[in-house]
């Protein structure tokens, strides 16, 4: 197997709106993570991947760009990220930018040129139709909005104010290269590319069967030329990383995004957990990591991620963030840094920071929720349990801002934050956690750290010993001569593990673990709620 840089690296996901403001206006921003730096740096970390800060009006908090080559106010300026820029790559760290280039914003000047007008220059850089199809959005009951102006409908697979590009223009195509060129020729080290299962269309647009199943926007024929040209014309003459957000596709189809002999992304972000499994399913969850591995080994590369800024934070959803948050955030942690593919930490997840309830719909931001709970009170459900039920997978259960220590407002900011913090930023934040040495931050240290100087963290085979056991997990990971075994209890209660004869025989030296006080044990395993090991074999 090729090694690679990217594979061995661990990567923090940098919601920077949410991650610490240095001028007191509420939002996070570049200068407030520079300030942060080093507590990244400390933490292992290789990359950097940050979240879009392009100009923007910023309806989708900034995933609907206006002006792909200057900054947002709320963020700062050029200058300042050039500044950040160097200071990353100063501390050893890389940088990777995430990248919509499936919509923009309607502000942006290519789309008021597009609808001034049915025979401007530009009015096929979008999509346009005289009649919509019955598809829906991801954020609306439509993907189509009229426009008075012109008297057709343009097509957008996220919010109103998020019109897709005509990725079939040429001319779209290259003037978006360019901006890509742009970008890499500052220096930064990648992106992640926002939605990219989403740039071809169905030809035609033809009505659904099913249109609440939108698969339809996703994986359409021509995707991958549009890939392989962007690979062709740019990314190939770079020494990036490269991660794709790709919704709704299998380990076969993923294969043909992230096939090293493909020429189109390193890897790849899949939603079968995070979109499609709504709790903790252990199952499910070990079939789905058997088929991803078995489909991408050896020829594409896996990312591993529980929550990001669009996902509710893991303890919440699949851990115990009560009466086990420290153990379940550690055995999450063990899960996510020892599986095939590379890690990724979301901001505060290194803390065990946890998701939140609030108690109106007008406490929250997240343009997806919102809409939902319009729609749905709209058809007279009532407004309580339309909240209760959109709470757990509010995408704002991750972009409450971080909490760094117990002062007001988690000492995010001195002004007023631009979301709630959540209420128990007293006893959960990174002032505690740096002073505990049994804190959920220092174990990531050391799992980083293990990776970094083993390479059958990143490189090595895998093997499940618990495929039907709904509360083990026990698996293997080996390379050459060098063979560990994971074993994770997740549940609330205490279990045995009988381990299979195969690694009984092996004499076990205990790695990690998430309590403190494991005993030496001879094939049977006593484990405790949600207790996590690392052992290695000989």
């Amino acid at each position: 197997m090729k090694r690679t840089w990217w594979k061995e690296a661990v990567v923090y996901q940098v919601y920077w709106r949410s991650f610490f403001d240095s001028n007191g206006d509420g939002y996070g921003d570049l200068e407030g993570l520079i300030q942060k730096l080093d507590y990244i740096r400390d933490l292992g970390v290789d990359v950097i991947w940050l979240n879009p800060c392009y100009e923007s009006p910023d309806k989708d908090n900034g995933y609907d760009i206006s002006d792909y080559y200057r900054i947002m106010d709320k963020a700062g300026d050029m200058a300042t990220f050039d500044r950040l820029l160097h200071e990353v790559h100063k501390r050893g760290m890389k940088l990777i930018m995430d990248l919509v280039v499936n919509h923009t914003s309607d502000q942006h000047p290519w789309f008021i040129e597009s609808r001034s007008s049915k025979d401007n220059p530009k009015r096929d850089w979008y999509i346009w139709r005289d009649k919509p199809n019955n598809w829906r959005s991801y954020f609306t009951p439509s993907a189509w909005e009229y426009d008075e102006q012109t008297g057709q409908y343009y097509f957008h697979s996220f919010a109103v104010e998020q019109p897709d590009l005509n990725w079939e223009n040429e001319e779209v195509r290259e003037e978006i290269y360019k901006m890509m060129r742009f970008w890499l020729d500052k220096g930064i080290d990648g992106f992640r590319l926002d939605a990219i299962a989403l740039l071809a269309k169905p030809e035609g647009f033809p009505d659904a069967e099913n249109p609440y199943d939108i698969r339809y926007l996703t994986n359409n024929p021509g995707v991958h030329d549009y890939l392989q040209e962007m690979n062709e014309k740019v990314l190939k003459h770079y020494d990036i990383f490269t991660v794709g957000e790709v919704a709704f596709v299998s380990p076969e189809e993923g294969l043909k995004y992230v096939g090293e002999d493909r020429n189109e992304l390193h890897t790849l972000f899949h939603f079968e957990v995070c979109d499609e499994m709504p709790t903790w399913d252990p199952i499910r969850f070990k079939q789905i990591q058997k088929r991803w591995y078995e489909g991408l080994w050896g020829k594409g590369w896996n990312s591993q991620f529980l929550n990001n800024h669009d996902h509710t934070r893991q303890v919440t959803r699949y851990g115990n963030d009560k009466q086990f948050r420290v153990e379940s955030a550690k055995l999450l942690a063990t899960l996510v840094h020892t599986l095939p593919g590379t890690p990724y930490i979301y901001q505060g997840e290194e803390i065990g920071m946890t998701g939140v309830k609030f108690d109106s719909i007008d406490d929250y931001n997240d343009i997806a929720m919102k809409n939902k709970y319009a729609e749905e009170v709209a058809k007279g459900r009532d407004p309580k349990e339309v909240l209760e039920s959109l709470q757990l997978l509010s995408r704002d259960n991750s972009r409450t801002p971080m909490q760094w220590d117990d002062s007001e407002h988690a000492g995010f900011t001195t002004g007023t934050p631009w979301l709630k913090v959540n209420p128990n930023y007293k006893e959960i934040n990174v002032k505690q956690a740096l002073a505990d040495p049994n804190s959920v931050y220092y174990y990531y240290k050391k799992l980083i750290q293990l990776r970094k100087q083993n390479s059958v963290m990143v490189y090595g085979t895998f093997r499940d010993f618990s495929e039907n056991d709904p509360y083990i997990y026990a698996y293997t990971r080996e390379l050459d001569d060098i063979r560990w075994l994971i074993v994770l209890n997740h549940c609330d209660n205490d279990n045995v593990y009988e381990l299979p004869e195969e690694l009984a025989s092996a004499h076990r030296r205990l790695l990690l673990g998430n309590y403190t006080d494991v005993k030496e044990e001879g094939a049977t395993l006593h484990m405790r709620p949600h207790e996590a090991r690392i052992y290695a074999l000989q």
